[in-house]
Protein backbone atom coordinates (compact mmCIF):
# COMPACT_ATOMS: atom_id res chain seq x y z
CA UNK A 1 0.00 0.00 0.00
CA UNK A 2 1.38 3.58 -0.74
CA UNK A 3 2.37 5.15 2.23
CA UNK A 4 1.22 9.08 2.40
CA UNK A 5 3.26 12.30 3.96
CA UNK A 6 1.43 15.33 4.29
CA UNK A 7 3.83 17.96 4.49
CA UNK A 8 3.60 21.93 5.89
CA UNK A 9 1.31 21.43 8.67
CA UNK A 10 1.95 24.24 11.01
CA UNK A 11 -0.70 23.84 13.81
CA UNK A 12 -0.83 21.36 16.31
CA UNK A 13 -4.31 20.06 15.01
CA UNK A 14 -3.51 19.55 11.33
CA UNK A 15 -1.23 16.86 12.14
CA UNK A 16 -3.10 15.48 14.61
CA UNK A 17 -5.64 15.24 11.86
CA UNK A 18 -3.68 13.78 9.90
CA UNK A 19 -2.11 11.17 11.98
CA UNK A 20 -5.54 10.35 12.71
CA UNK A 21 -6.64 10.26 9.10
CA UNK A 22 -4.18 7.43 8.30
CA UNK A 23 -0.63 9.11 7.36
CA UNK A 24 2.57 7.71 7.45
CA UNK A 25 4.60 10.85 7.72
CA UNK A 26 3.90 14.77 8.56
CA UNK A 27 6.07 17.03 7.59
CA UNK A 28 7.27 20.44 9.25
CA UNK A 29 9.05 22.87 7.43
CA UNK A 30 11.85 25.00 8.59
CA UNK A 31 12.68 26.16 5.18
CA UNK A 32 11.84 29.67 4.22
CA UNK A 33 8.04 29.34 3.38
CA UNK A 34 4.68 30.73 4.64
CA UNK A 35 4.37 27.14 5.90
CA UNK A 36 7.43 27.34 8.05
CA UNK A 37 6.78 26.57 11.97
CA UNK A 38 9.20 27.58 14.58
CA UNK A 39 11.46 25.05 16.60
CA UNK A 40 8.66 25.55 19.52
CA UNK A 41 5.93 24.61 17.27
CA UNK A 42 7.23 22.34 16.08
CA UNK A 43 8.68 20.64 19.31
CA UNK A 44 4.58 20.78 20.39
CA UNK A 45 3.52 19.04 17.04
CA UNK A 46 6.29 16.25 17.84
CA UNK A 47 4.87 15.40 21.37
CA UNK A 48 1.73 15.60 20.31
CA UNK A 49 2.63 12.60 17.49
CA UNK A 50 4.09 10.28 20.33
CA UNK A 51 7.62 9.47 21.76
CA UNK A 52 10.29 10.93 18.87
CA UNK A 53 12.21 8.13 17.01
CA UNK A 54 15.16 8.77 18.80
CA UNK A 55 13.86 7.97 22.43
CA UNK A 56 12.12 4.71 21.17
CA UNK A 57 14.27 1.46 22.12
CA UNK A 58 14.25 0.13 18.56
CA UNK A 59 15.21 -3.66 17.58
CA UNK A 60 15.89 -3.33 14.44
CA UNK A 61 18.75 -1.10 13.02
CA UNK A 62 19.78 2.10 14.81
CA UNK A 63 18.14 5.19 13.70
CA UNK A 64 21.62 6.77 11.49
CA UNK A 65 23.40 4.64 9.15
CA UNK A 66 25.53 5.66 6.02
CA UNK A 67 27.56 4.37 3.58
CA UNK A 68 28.40 0.18 2.48
CA UNK A 69 26.90 -0.11 -1.09
CA UNK A 70 27.33 1.34 -4.48
CA UNK A 71 24.55 -0.46 -5.57
CA UNK A 72 21.89 2.19 -6.13
CA UNK A 73 19.00 -0.05 -6.58
CA UNK A 74 19.42 -2.47 -3.58
CA UNK A 75 20.33 0.74 -1.03
CA UNK A 76 17.38 2.50 -1.61
CA UNK A 77 15.15 -0.62 -1.21
CA UNK A 78 16.91 -1.48 1.64
CA UNK A 79 16.35 2.00 3.06
CA UNK A 80 12.59 2.00 2.31
CA UNK A 81 12.73 -1.17 4.50
CA UNK A 82 14.32 0.43 7.17
CA UNK A 83 11.37 2.85 7.41
CA UNK A 84 8.62 0.55 7.10
CA UNK A 85 10.79 -0.66 9.99
CA UNK A 86 10.49 2.66 11.68
CA UNK A 87 7.04 2.81 10.96
CA UNK A 88 6.27 -0.30 12.81
CA UNK A 89 7.56 1.49 15.91
CA UNK A 90 5.75 4.76 14.99
CA UNK A 91 3.45 6.26 13.33
CA UNK A 92 3.05 9.19 11.88
CA UNK A 93 6.99 9.52 11.65
CA UNK A 94 7.70 13.38 11.94
CA UNK A 95 9.94 15.05 8.99
CA UNK A 96 11.59 17.97 8.88
CA UNK A 97 12.07 19.94 5.66
CA UNK A 98 14.89 22.25 4.54
CA UNK A 99 15.95 24.03 1.73
CA UNK A 100 19.76 24.94 1.42
CA UNK A 101 20.35 26.17 5.13
CA UNK A 102 23.79 25.19 7.08
CA UNK A 103 24.03 21.82 8.09
CA UNK A 104 24.71 23.08 11.69
CA UNK A 105 21.27 25.01 11.90
CA UNK A 106 19.92 21.57 10.37
CA UNK A 107 21.25 19.20 13.19
CA UNK A 108 20.25 21.84 16.21
CA UNK A 109 16.37 22.38 15.11
CA UNK A 110 16.05 18.20 14.76
CA UNK A 111 17.99 17.89 18.48
CA UNK A 112 15.19 20.51 19.85
CA UNK A 113 12.96 19.85 18.36
CA UNK A 114 12.69 15.94 17.93
CA UNK A 115 11.87 15.32 14.79
CA UNK A 116 12.49 12.09 13.01
CA UNK A 117 13.54 12.25 9.99
CA UNK A 118 15.14 15.31 7.83
CA UNK A 119 14.35 16.25 3.78
CA UNK A 120 17.00 17.72 2.32
CA UNK A 121 15.76 20.49 -0.74
CA UNK A 122 17.77 22.79 -2.88
CA UNK A 123 21.30 22.49 -2.73
CA UNK A 124 23.34 20.16 -0.54
CA UNK A 125 24.87 17.33 -2.04
CA UNK A 126 24.89 13.63 -1.60
CA UNK A 127 27.57 14.08 0.91
CA UNK A 128 25.85 16.25 2.93
CA UNK A 129 23.12 14.01 3.96
CA UNK A 130 25.93 11.88 5.65
CA UNK A 131 26.61 15.24 8.33
CA UNK A 132 23.16 15.06 9.40
CA UNK A 133 21.93 13.55 12.81
CA UNK A 134 19.02 12.04 11.05
CA UNK A 135 18.26 9.91 8.32
CA UNK A 136 17.89 11.89 5.09
CA UNK A 137 15.23 11.97 2.53
CA UNK A 138 16.73 13.50 -0.14
CA UNK A 139 14.33 15.85 -2.79
CA UNK A 140 15.60 16.13 -6.26
CA UNK A 141 13.78 16.09 -9.68
CA UNK A 142 12.40 13.00 -11.36
CA UNK A 143 14.70 13.97 -14.74
CA UNK A 144 17.91 14.59 -12.61
CA UNK A 145 17.11 10.95 -11.14
CA UNK A 146 16.44 9.52 -14.60
CA UNK A 147 19.57 10.74 -16.02
CA UNK A 148 21.68 8.76 -13.39
CA UNK A 149 21.30 11.52 -10.55
CA UNK A 150 21.13 8.37 -7.92
CA UNK A 151 24.01 8.18 -5.56
CA UNK A 152 23.83 4.99 -2.95
CA UNK A 153 25.22 5.06 0.57
CA UNK A 154 23.90 8.20 1.93
CA UNK A 155 20.27 9.03 1.86
CA UNK A 156 17.73 7.11 2.80
CA UNK A 157 14.93 7.74 0.39
CA UNK A 158 14.77 10.02 -2.65
CA UNK A 159 12.00 12.35 -2.89
CA UNK A 160 11.20 13.44 -6.61
CA UNK A 161 9.80 16.81 -6.92
CA UNK A 162 10.12 20.08 -8.34
CA UNK A 163 7.68 22.17 -6.62
CA UNK A 164 9.44 23.14 -3.37
CA UNK A 165 5.40 23.31 -1.49
CA UNK A 166 4.38 25.15 -4.60
CA UNK A 167 2.05 22.77 -6.60
CA UNK A 168 3.66 22.10 -9.53
CA UNK A 169 3.14 18.83 -11.37
CA UNK A 170 6.22 17.23 -12.06
CA UNK A 171 7.31 14.51 -14.87
CA UNK A 172 5.18 11.89 -13.95
CA UNK A 173 7.00 10.04 -16.99
CA UNK A 174 10.73 10.65 -15.59
CA UNK A 175 9.49 9.51 -12.33
CA UNK A 176 7.95 6.12 -13.69
CA UNK A 177 11.31 5.28 -14.81
CA UNK A 178 12.69 6.14 -11.66
CA UNK A 179 10.32 4.10 -9.52
CA UNK A 180 10.99 1.02 -11.62
CA UNK A 181 14.36 1.04 -9.94
CA UNK A 182 13.95 2.27 -6.83
CA UNK A 183 11.29 2.88 -4.43
CA UNK A 184 10.67 6.62 -4.32
CA UNK A 185 8.49 9.36 -2.64
CA UNK A 186 6.08 11.59 -5.45
CA UNK A 187 5.60 15.16 -4.73
CA UNK A 188 4.37 17.97 -6.66
CA UNK A 189 1.13 18.84 -8.02
CA UNK A 190 -0.94 16.17 -6.46
CA UNK A 191 -4.45 16.43 -5.36
CA UNK A 192 -7.46 14.27 -4.23
CA UNK A 193 -8.84 14.20 -7.53
CA UNK A 194 -5.59 13.21 -9.05
CA UNK A 195 -3.35 11.13 -6.67
CA UNK A 196 -4.89 7.47 -7.55
CA UNK A 197 -3.67 8.21 -11.02
CA UNK A 198 -0.29 9.07 -9.87
CA UNK A 199 -0.19 6.42 -7.56
CA UNK A 200 -1.12 3.97 -10.81
CA UNK A 201 0.82 5.58 -13.31
CA UNK A 202 4.32 6.22 -11.38
CA UNK A 203 4.00 2.99 -8.53
CA UNK A 204 5.82 5.43 -5.95
CA UNK A 205 6.61 4.27 -2.63
CA UNK A 206 4.92 7.30 -1.11
CA UNK A 207 3.07 10.00 -1.87
CA UNK A 208 3.69 13.68 -0.43
CA UNK A 209 1.45 16.57 -0.39
CA UNK A 210 1.11 19.91 1.01
CA UNK A 211 -0.92 22.71 -1.37
CA UNK A 212 -3.67 20.28 -2.72
CA UNK A 213 -4.90 19.50 0.85
CA UNK A 214 -5.79 23.35 1.44
CA UNK A 215 -8.37 25.29 1.43
CA UNK A 216 -7.67 29.10 1.99
CA UNK A 217 -4.09 28.35 2.56
CA UNK A 218 -4.82 26.35 5.48
CA UNK A 219 -4.85 22.43 6.23
CA UNK A 220 -8.57 21.33 5.13
CA UNK A 221 -9.16 18.12 7.22
CA UNK A 222 -11.59 16.85 4.67
CA UNK A 223 -9.14 16.95 1.64
CA UNK A 224 -6.65 15.33 4.03
CA UNK A 225 -8.82 12.45 4.75
CA UNK A 226 -9.62 12.49 0.73
CA UNK A 227 -6.60 12.66 -0.41
CA UNK A 228 -4.77 9.53 1.81
CA UNK A 229 -8.52 7.35 1.06
CA UNK A 230 -7.58 7.89 -2.46
CA UNK A 231 -3.57 7.36 -2.66
CA UNK A 232 -4.29 3.97 -0.16
CA UNK A 233 -6.99 3.00 -2.36
CA UNK A 234 -9.26 3.06 0.19
CA UNK A 235 -13.34 4.20 -0.07
CA UNK A 236 -13.98 7.50 1.63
Amino acid sequence: MTRVKICGCMRVQDAVAAAEAGADFVGLVFADSRRRVSTEEAATIVRELGTPLRDLELTGPPPHYAGGSDDVEAWFTHGTEALDRFLARKRPLVVGVFQNQPLEEVNTIADETGIDLVQLCGDKSWDDCLLVSRQVIRSMDAVSAAAGGLRAGTAIAVMLDVSHGTGTKGDWRAAAQVSSRIPVFLAGGLTPENVAEAVATVRPWAVDVSSGVETDGAKDAAKVRAFIAAAKGRAT
